[in-house]
């Protein structure tokens, strides 16, 4: 015990005592979906289910467009985003919708292919401006 106490550096309050070897330091051990901690001894996240060990190579790049991995990289609210979806859509029916589905044989169809265009993209900057309103701004701390 006496080689313990010489070689061990310990606090006023805490009992001297040898670092195990097999003890990791470090951070504990998070998910890769979600980035919540595993339970201890457990094989899977409890909030998600993924597998501990699974490797992020092995995750598919659909797991970019789920709803609330778009959200938290993009730090909008849930409406926010949704009027931000709406713009979008929006953009693509007046770029590609308009133009595939309506032919321009004279000069009146041209003008009702542009009214819709507008109409269109009209609907777009209403979707995002009222995603810019709905989105929530951090709450700055006193």
């Amino acid at each position: 015990m006496s080689d313990v106490v010489r070689d061990a550096q310990h606090e006023f309050w805490r009992p001297p005592a040898v670092q195990s070897k097999t003890a990791r330091p470090g951070m504990v051990e998070v998910c890769d979906g979600c980035h919540t901690e595993f339970m201890v001894g457990s094989q899977f996240c409890h909030l998600c289910g993924t597998a501990r060990g699974a490797q992020t190579s092995a995750r598919h790049w659909t797991v970019y467009l789920e709803f609330h991995n778009i959200k938290r990289a993009l730090g909008l609210s849930t409406a926010a985003l949704i009027a931000f979806l709406i713009g979008v859509v929006c953009l693509l029916m007046a770029g590609l919708a308009v133009g595939l589905i309506y032919s321009i044989q004279t000069f009146n169809d041209f003008q009702a292919v542009q009214l819709y265009r507008m109409q269109w993209l009209l609907g777009a900057v209403a979707a995002f401006i009222a995603g810019l309103l709905l989105k929530k701004t951090p709450e700055t701390k006193l």
